[in-house]
């Protein structure tokens, strides 16, 4: 489980700088319980245009298990309490994807839209963290490097030679300008955090 949290942050940090691959659409656990869904502000989740009616309706899916999860409260009791990196920014400008918050016992090979390993929250001036994306990520000790890249909503993830991991984002509770599987969001930062860390890609 030490190597699996290893792994987890590597990808967390440098997931998107390499090449492509692909994963498991089906989701195997049940959704957490009903919960007032915050939704996001300014209509943040409107991220999908030009998606498919199947996409779509995965990302349905992922918006609805994880609605609970915008209280961090509730994300660190089902299990997304390991921070794996510090509020990470694009040097370059690029944007930035915030604290990565993991659940190593997702790291299991696959990816399932309802089980994304990684939760993504951005520091907001009043201390609280606001939750704008998720991430998957598959180690390479479960899918080589060599074999076909696997795929998830029809996107293949990003390769991580650095740390031996697969990484794909979601950005479905902060629009991203960049495209909702893009790797950084030039909308997130963090100003008001002193824990960050900058990453060129």
């Amino acid at each position: 489980m030490r190597r699996a949290a290893h792994l987890l942050a590597g990808v967390a940090l440098l997931a998107g700088c390499g090449e492509p691959v692909a994963t498991d659409a089906t989701a195997r656990i049940q959704p957490p319980p009903p919960a007032a869904n915050r939704g996001s502000e300014s209509g943040d989740d409107g991220n999908d245009d030009g998606i498919g009616a199947s996409v779509r309706k995965d990302l349905a899916t992922l918006r609805r298990v994880t609605a609970p999860f915008h209280e961090f409260k509730n994300a660190r009791d089902a299990g997304w309490g390991t921070q794996i990196t510090p509020c990470m920014v694009d040097p370059g400008g690029a944007g930035g994807m915030g604290f990565h918050y993991g659940n190593t016992k997702l790291i299991d090979g696959t990816a399932r839209v309802a089980e994304p390993e990684l939760l993504l929250y951005e520091p907001e001036e009043n201390g609280r963290l606001r939750l704008v994306a998720v991430e998957y990520i598959i180690p390479y000790t479960f899918h080589s490097r060599a074999a076909a890249p696997p795929e998830l909503f029809g996107q293949k993830f990003s390769q991580n030679d650095v740390f031996q991991l697969w990484g794909l984002h979601a950005w479905v509770w902060k629009k991203n300008p960049s495209g909702i599987f893009a790797n950084w969001n030039p909308r997130v930062n963090c100003d008001e955090t002193s824990q960050r860390m900058t990453m060129a890609h």
